[in-house]
Parts: structure tokens; C-alpha cells; sequence
């Protein structure tokens, strides 16, 4: 490894964009289809990882959504949490904000328990294995309706000390943020945290939604802002969060290659973009790999990664005296990499 990728992989960070669906690696799949005797349509890891092979939002969730049927029990969805939080704690990970989606699972029969209490127990071993924290965000499926996300979140309900804050996530054109509007005050109330997907693939009008009418504390993905010089402008003056995902922007084609990525632009313009994997599994690397891929791509120095893992702390929805710890940290890093 270089030296910018071994300084990379000793970087604490965090990871606040990731689907704990979408870190299911192929290896895992065949073990709980065999567990849960489940029939897939693949006959080898390697022919999963051919499937693989789409080009835009909507062909990947169709394979996502195929690939989290073998997900049934509370073991199921601990030993793919498990599994996330391992290559994380490798990867410098000491915090990590893990959107799942019950609904994908609700709609198949799992009760929306089975896959709280299975996230939780890996979440708790997680901590006590590696001292790496986590939240929980509940994500509503954004082609399903308004009516359907109140009934998820009235689910949600005993677990609310659980699930730090309510996302918005699956197929983003013709789905503006506003068509959840009430869903996300009624979220608000409850004192939950509230994200959003918005401007990968869908308009800079979008982010504006999410902004002024969900109210959002943080944008997940966030690019197509870049669009919009004044938005751009607010994101920086607001210190709005955005969480960016450079494999998952080049998978899903939002740009054409990582030396057209607009991450250090980004910085330039004061956005306080952070660097997250999404659906590593199916999108070719978890958090370090994506470090590693954009700073090779972009030419980031070293001040540029450690403002980077700097965000993804202050982005975070830890405490202040707990940030302030993480940051510490990184600054303890750098003199030490001095």
C-alpha cells in the first residue's frame, strides 16, 4: 500500500451512509439461503457477482431487494450486521449511523422485532468487541406511500430509544422529498433525527425539499446541489452534512468516472461533505476502499482526508462531549503520522 492509503486506513472516522442491506456480500447470501433453505436464482458467488453488473438506481434495488429475501430470523440480520461491523473496525471506523429498511422486510412476512432485535444484539456486540458506537436509522421506502411509512414508524414505536432518526431512501426520481412531509413532522415529534436521500440521481430541487420542508438534519448523497450555486451557498453557510459515496456514484453512473468525482470541489466550495460506502457489497468497497478510490482519483492530500473524517464526526448524531473525543483523536492521529 502507499503511504496516503496505510495513513487512510489508520484515520478514525466514521460512517454515516451506509445500508446495512446493502453491505450483504454474496458469501453471506448463499450461507443464509442454505440456512433458511431458501432457493436463489444463482447458481455461484461468482454469478452474483455478474448480476452486479447495473447501471442505475432502479436495476441495483432490484437486485437488493431480491438479494435481502434470504434475510429472515434475528440471526440473520445480526450476522449481517456482525459481518458490517467488522470490516468497519478494520477499515478505522469507531462510529457508524446504519440505515436499514424494515419495510423491504415487513412486506415479506419478518416482523419488524425479528429485525430491530437482530441490529441491536450486533450493534451491542460491535461496541463491546471493538469500542465502535453505533445509531440506528429506519428508513422509509420512498415508491411506497405516506400511509405505509405511518404504519412503519407506529411499529417503530417501542423501539424509538433504539433508532436514532427516520431516512428516506429506494427510488428517489418521482419521489420528491414533500410526498412525505407529514410522516417526517409526525418523526420530528417524536424526537427523532430526520435524513434524506436527495440529488443523486433526483434534481437540486429535491435537496431544497428535503431542507424546507422535511427540515432534514442531514443530506445523504447530495451531489446534483453542485448544480445550484445558491443552494450550494446555503449548504455551506447552514453546515448542512452531506453524505457522500464515491464507488456508489460511479456504480450507479451519477458520474462517469471517479476523476470526474466532485468531492474536493465540495471542500473547496465549504460543503461539509463526508466520505461513506452506501451498499458496499454491491458497489465494490467499504468505507476505506472509497477513501483510497476518490483520493487516488482526485489527488486528495492529507489535510483534505482528515477534513473528511473530521466531518463525518461532526456530522454525526453523537453528543458533543463525544464528538469533541473522536475529534481529539484524529488530531492525536496526524501528529502521531507526522
Amino acid at each position: 500500500m502507499t503511504d496516503i492509503d496505510n495513513f487512510i486506513a489508520g484515520l478514525p472516522k466514521a460512517e454515516l451512509h451506509l445500508h446495512i442491506e446493502g453491505s450483504l456480500e454474496p458469501e453471506l447470501m448463499f450461507a443464509l439461503a442454505r440456512r433458511n433453505g431458501i432457493a436463489i436464482p444463482y447458481a455461484s458467488v461468482e454469478d452474483v457477482r455478474a448480476a452486479y453488473a447495473f447501471s442505475n438506481l432502479q436495476d441495483f434495488l432490484d437486485i437488493y431487494y431480491a438479494g435481502a429475501d434470504v434475510l429472515r430470523t434475528r440471526q440473520d440480520f445480526h450476522d449481517l450486521a456482525a459481518a458490517y461491523f467488522d470490516r468497519a473496525a478494520a477499515d478505522g471506523v469507531l462510529h457508524a449511523e446504519i440505515m436499514f429498511d424494515p419495510q423491504t422486510h415487513t412486506a415479506r412476512g419478518i416482523a419488524f422485532d425479528t429485525v430491530v432485535e437482530g441490529l441491536v444484539s450486533a450493534c451491542a456486540d460491535a461496541e463491546a468487541k471493538y469500542g465502535l458506537t453505533s445509531r440506528l436509522i429506519l428508513c422509509f421506502l420512498r415508491h411506497l406511500s405516506e400511509a405505509e411509512a405511518f404504519e412503519t414508524l407506529a411499529q417503530a414505536e417501542p423501539w424509538l430509544d433504539r433508532i436514532a432518526a427516520v431516512g428516506l431512501d429506494s427510488s428517489e426520481i418521482g419521489h420528491p422529498p414533500e410526498k412525505f412531509a407529514r410522516v417526517f413532522a409526525a418523526a420530528r415529534d417524536k424526537g427523532l433525527k430526520l435524513v434524506a436521500h436527495a440529488g443523486e440521481e433526483g434534481p437540486p430541487a429535491y435537496v431544497m425539499q428535503a431542507l424546507d420542508i422535511l427540515q432534514v438534519d442531514r443530506i445523504d448523497h447530495g451531489n446534483r446541489s453542485l448544480e445550484d450555486a445558491a443552494l450550494t451557498d446555503r449548504l455551506a453557510q447552514e453546515g448542512m452534512t452531506l453524505t457522500v459515496c464515491p464507488l456508489s456514484n460511479l456504480k450507479l453512473c451519477v458520474i462517469d468516472r471517479l476523476e470526474d468525482h466532485p468531492i474536493d470541489r465540495m471542500l473547496e466550495l465549504g460543503l461539509h461533505a463526508t466520505i461513506n460506502s452506501d451498499d458496499p457489497a454491491y458497489f465494490g468497497g467499504y468505507v476505506a476502499d472509497n477513501y483510497r478510490a476518490v483520493a487516488a482519483a482526485r489527488g486528495l492530500t492529507r489535510a483534505q482526508l482528515v477534513t473528511l473524517a473530521r466531518n463525518s464526526f461532526a456530522g454525526s448524531f453523537l453528543p458533543p462531549e463525544a464528538v469533541s473525543t473522536h475529534l481529539q483523536r484524529i488530531d492525536a492521529y496526524v501528529a502521531a503520522s507526522s
